[in-house]
Formats: C-alpha cells, sequence, structure tokens
C-alpha cells in the first residue's frame, strides 16, 4: 500500500512537471535545419537520384549510423555548452531541429543528436515543407539552413537567417566560441549599403560623416547578437566574482568599412545597447586575410564575394538581404 502511494504521488508530481510551460523569451533561441547541422551529402543525393522511396529506405537502413558534423555543428555545440553558465534550472540557450523531412526519416537526425551529446530536444518535422513560419511562435533569433530558399523567404518574412556554406570549424571541442559579423546588411540594415551601390564609395564617405549621429535601423541579426550580449553579461558577472575566469565567448565586426566611415558603426551599436570585442575596418583588404587568423565558429555576411575565398577553412553563412542579393539589380 505504501509502495502504491509512492508511485502515486511520483507519477502525480510528472505530471504537473510536464504541465509546467516552458517559456523561451529569456532565452537565446537558435533554429538549426538538419542540413545545416549534419552533413546530409549522401542521404539527400540519394532522395535527388532515386526519389523518396529510396530516401525512406535508405535511411531507415542507416537508422543507426550517425551522420556526420554540418557546418552548423561546432556552433551549435558550443552555444549548448554555455548552458553551464546559468545560476538556476533555465537554461541560456535553446536550440529546435526545424527540418522539412517527416517525423519518420527524421528519426535518424534525432538519434545523431543523441549520439553527439547534444542537448537538443525539441524539433519540428514537416514533410517536405519549411518550417519558417514557424521562428516568430518560437522566439526564434536565428535560423540556419543549406537551403537557400528558405533563408531568404524567411527574410523576407522579417526573421533573422541565414544559409551555411563550407566545412565545420576545425576543432569540435571545446568550450570557447568566436562569432563574426560583417555589420552592413547583416547587423544593420541596407540603407548605407544603397547609397555606395547607387552613388559610389567617396558619396558613402560623406553621407556617413553627414549622418554620424544618426543610429543605423537594426538588421535582421541584432537580435541574435543581443541574445549572446546576455551570456557576455552572465560571463563579466563571473569575471567580477573571480578575477581569473576566462571569458569564453568572443564577439568581432569584420566590414569593409574603414574611416571616416567607421564612427558610425560604433554609435550605432551604442545606441542599441549592444557590443562586441573587436572591430575590424578593412576598407577593401580581403576578409579571409583577417578571418584565417581571428578563427571565428562562424562568420556572417550579405556577400558571397566575401565568403567564397574563406568558406573552405571558415564556417561561413549567407545572409542573403539587401540591395546587394536583389536579383532584379544584377
Amino acid at each position: 500500500m505504501h509502495t502504491t502511494g509512492l508511485r502515486l504521488r511520483e507519477f502525480k508530481s510528472a505530471v504537473l512537471r510536464s504541465a509546467v510551460p516552458y517559456h523561451l523569451e529569456n532565452m537565446l533561441v537558435v533554429g538549426v535545419a538538419s542540413s545545416a547541422l549534419f552533413d546530409l551529402s549522401d542521404s539527400d543525393a540519394v532522395f535527388r537520384e532515386q526519389g523518396e522511396i529510396e530516401y525512406r529506405k535508405f535511411q531507415e537502413q542507416h537508422i543507426s549510423d550517425s551522420l556526420a558534423p554540418g557546418v552548423a555543428f561546432p556552433l551549435i555545440k558550443r552555444l549548448l555548452s554555455l548552458n553551464d553558465l546559468s545560476t538556476d534550472d533555465t537554461p541560456l540557450v535553446e536550440v529546435i531541429v526545424l527540418s522539412r523531412n517527416d517525423p519518420e526519416t527524421g528519426l535518424r537526425v534525432m538519434r545523431s543528436i543523441a549520439d553527439h551529446n547534444l542537448p537538443i530536444t525539441r524539433a519540428i518535422f514537416m514533410q517536405g515543407r519549411s518550417p519558417y513560419e514557424y521562428i516568430g511562435a518560437l522566439n526564434i533569433s536565428l535560423f540556419l539552413s543549406q537551403n537557400e530558399k528558405d533563408v531568404r523567404v524567411a527574410l523576407e518574412m522579417g526573421f533573422a537567417a541565414g544559409q551555411v556554406l563550407g566545412s565545420p570549424a576545425a576543432d569540435l571541442n571545446g568550450t570557447d566560441l568566436r562569432v563574426a559579423f560583417d555589420f552592413d546588411g547583416v547587423l544593420a540594415d541596407d540603407s548605407s549599403e544603397r547609397v555606395m551601390q547607387s552613388e559610389g564609395l567617396p558619396a558613402f564617405h560623406a553621407h556617413e560623416a553627414e549622418h554620424l549621429d544618426d543610429p543605423l535601423p537594426e538588421g535582421r541579426l541584432s537580435d541574435f547578437l543581443r541574445g549572446i550580449n546576455r551570456i557576455q553579461d552572465v560571463e563579466e558577472g563571473r569575471a567580477i566574482e573571480d578575477p581569473n575566469y576566462n571569458r569564453r565567448v568572443h564577439v568581432a565586426i569584420v566590414t569593409a568599412r574603414n574611416a571616416p566611415a567607421h564612427e558610425r558603426v560604433v554609435r550605432t551599436l551604442r545606441s542599441w545597447g549592444v557590443h562586441v570585442n573587436d572591430a575590424f575596418f578593412l576598407g577593401g583588404i580581403e576578409k579571409a586575410k583577417v578571418l584565417r587568423v581571428l578563427q571565428p565558429h562562424v562568420f556572417f555576411d550579405d556577400q558571397l564575394g566575401h565568403l567564397q575565398s574563406a568558406a573552405d577553412e571558415i564556417p561561413s553563412v549567407h545572409v542573403p538581404f539587401g540591395i546587394v542579393n536583389d536579383s532584379s539589380n544584377s
């Protein structure tokens, strides 16, 4: 009788725990497609060359074979590792899989997540359709995918999204995280870039000097930076308590801007209430040369030309936003 009563209490406790809403509002939430998290080249080839039926058979036959890490894997792994900084049971980072697979073929993805010891438990599987429409409902501040069309549609809907390129970072292990951003068209909107494209460099510099005190409107990835800053604030608290604490998160801007257009960047970030650790104002110097030294775990840029020369070594994300990605202007 006593045992039965104990089990009943345990059951009721489990039910109560499952009924408690899981709030995402104060977390850094990242949505990642299975194509960004893992290398799906083999299964994708089966789908393209042999069709859906053979693809399903292939996934079932290989369900116990763990998928190899994809471009976004090191970023996701390191973001999730930052949850050990939380001072309570609330995670700082939540990652949700957003997949075009159906639940059945998605089983291999979820098993691979478990095999790689990634603490990802939430997923949306939608057969043949992109789940980008759920980005807002899930408070996602960044959606990563290998599918360019899905990324473009998400951006057009006002969400932050990027297409992964290149290879995963070589160092899959470790807990430090280095993130690098371009500025115009990524963190900020493309209003200044439009001046550059339509009127040229001298007019761009004159425009930036004239509008020095006018903060630029926020771009698609500004909220993602804000979420990273919240984690850095937690680390700052740790460093105050322990002067020997080694900060794990490092953020840099790598931009083609140079003086005198650099000052508007600094003033804009300050007005938004965000910050970065380093800034590289390169003024036409090839970004790849700096990125190979900086070795970020991910670099975001709106111009493919800035990514292609480094994507073989630096995990890169193309943000196809703004005038430089407008096909009508090509």
